[in-house]
């Protein structure tokens, strides 16, 4: 029986992270995954393979529909899904295959097979062709989440699809219907838009992408009609029947015609059949895996991190989960600031945010300033033809300390970085207006927005 100092469940982003720094620091470690491939559903099917079908769709829409406005005649423009979809297998092998040649340099025993723990101490790793035994003074779960599927519409892959399915339609359906206005739904929404879709979002809450802010939200939703997509909001969904899906809202039946339905409701931690009791490990209400502030489990060296913990369901969360749980089982000082989570939505324009929004700071009684500033006044996003949407910097009332942002635009989600360094020394507004930004850029927007928390905005009325 092999043992190990640690073993981590999961190859995605906080598995081998966890499982890579782990290694760094001098420990004997094994990362252990169902998936022939490295790096769990955010790199096979998820964030990578839709981003490279987000990038390739965005190329075609500009041929199709902006390249001559920018003097480019390109004549009849047309669609080679097989190639389309042949790229972002490219995409993601080449990912995968990175992972690959990191973990041998870094000497982690990659082990493919569903783990099952009989013990919190022991695990058994059934492969396609025998099972093993392996023992680890600390052992990770970060197995992840999957698709949400509705009780009344279950997926068949075919028909009712989730996301995992719908980067790979053989065909660009003619009515698309996706179910869930969130991240997930707006950006395979919009990819297949561009393909020649007709899009339907339908959404069960007043808007979509609900964390945000209403007029950034209400902004948005005028950016994706105009570029083609219907979005139905308060629409609550009944079924699917007959190519035809159906939903009430303030008592009224709904009826869109759909080829394929895209349930993209949300994800829900994935913590099946992983013996869980045998090691003692509990989980809370709401089926996540149950933690402490250092995220151990309720097992003597069983550790959670990622989506199957509480807290938002993001790579980038996972990864900064599995870097800190290496450091602490190795002795060191391991930190994370779950109050600086950026989350991005990867449409174009983009929508990103972090801290506190300016609803939810007016809800909760804080006294604020915010400053805004507008794309369509940056040099840089004129030149662009990339003017839609603004940045919008929170700050405290007294202090200036800067407790959030959400921005709207072109690249949204590079641009959020500087913000969360920022607020992660515990910057001012007035901090990020005075930091020298490079002209022309579309991060002059950033600190145009903090300088107009005090209403100094240079190029602002």
């Amino acid at each position: 029986m092999d043992s190990y100092d640690l073993i981590v469940i999961g190859a995605g982003p906080g598995g081998y992270v966890c499982a890579f720094r782990a290694a760094q620091l001098g420990l004997k470690v094994a990362l252990v995954d169902k998936r022939a491939t490295l790096g769990g559903t955010c790199l096979n099917v998820g964030c990578i393979p839709s981003k490279a079908l987000l990038h390739s769709s965005e190329h075609f829409a500009f041929a199709k529909g902006h390249a001559a406005a920018h003097g480019i005649k390109l004549g009849s423009v047309e669609l080679d899904l097989a190639t389309f979809l042949k790229r972002k297998d490219e995409v993601v092998a080449k990912n995968v295959g990175g992972l690959a040649l990191l973990a041998k340099a870094r000497k982690v025993a990659v082990l493919t097979g569903s783990a099952t723990f009989t013990s919190a101490s022991t695990l058994e790793i059934k492969g396609e062709k025998e099972t093993i035994t392996v023992t680890a003074k600390n052992i990770v779960i970060a197995t992840g989440s999957a698709p949400v599927e509705l009780p009344f519409m279950k997926f068949d892959g075919t028909t009712i699809v989730s996301s995992d399915h719908a980067i790979a339609f053989p065909a660009v359906p003619k009515k698309l219907v996706v179910v869930g206005g969130g991240a997930i739904g707006l950006e395979l929404g919009s990819v297949w838009s561009r393909l020649g879709s007709e899009v339907t979002i339908v959404e069960f809450l007043p808007k979509i992408v609900a964390a945000y802010d209403d007029d950034i939200v209400r902004n948005f939703t005028r950016i994706l009609a105009k570029q083609g997509l219907r979005i139905e909001t308060g629409a609550k969904v009944s079924g699917f029947a007959k190519g035809v899906l159906t939903a009430e809202r303030d008592g009224q039946k709904l009826e869109f015609p759909a080829d394929k339905v895209l349930v993209a409701v949300g994800r829900r931690p994935y913590t099946d059949n992983l013996g869980l009791e045998k090691a003692g490990v509990q989980l809370d209400e709401k089926k996540r895996v149950k933690v402490d502030a250092h995220l151990k489990t309720t097992a003597p060296g069983v550790w959670a991190i990622g989506d199957v913990v509480a807290g938002p369901m993001l790579a980038h969360k996972a990864e900064e989960d599995g870097a800190a749980v290496a450091e602490w089982i190795a002795g060191r000082a391991g930190h994370i600031n779950w109050d600086l989570v950026p989350a991005i939505v990867y449409t174009e324009p983009e929508v990103a945010s972090v801290g506190l929004g300016e609803d939810a700071a007016k809800a909760a009684s804080r006294a604020i300033n915010v400053g805004k500033f507008n794309f369509a006044a940056n040099g840089r996003a004129i030149a662009a033809d990339t003017t839609d949407g603004y940045v919008k910097i929170i700050a405290d009332a007294k202090t200036d300390k800067i407790l959030g942002a959400q921005i709207l635009g072109h690249g949204a989600g590079e641009l959020i970085s500087e913000v969360v360094t920022h607020m992660e020394y515990g910057g001012s507004a007035e901090d990020l207006g005075r930091t020298i930004h490079a002209h022309p850029t579309m991060s002059e927007a950033v600190k145009e927005a903090g300088l107009a928390v005090s209403k100094n905005a240079i190029h602002a009325l």
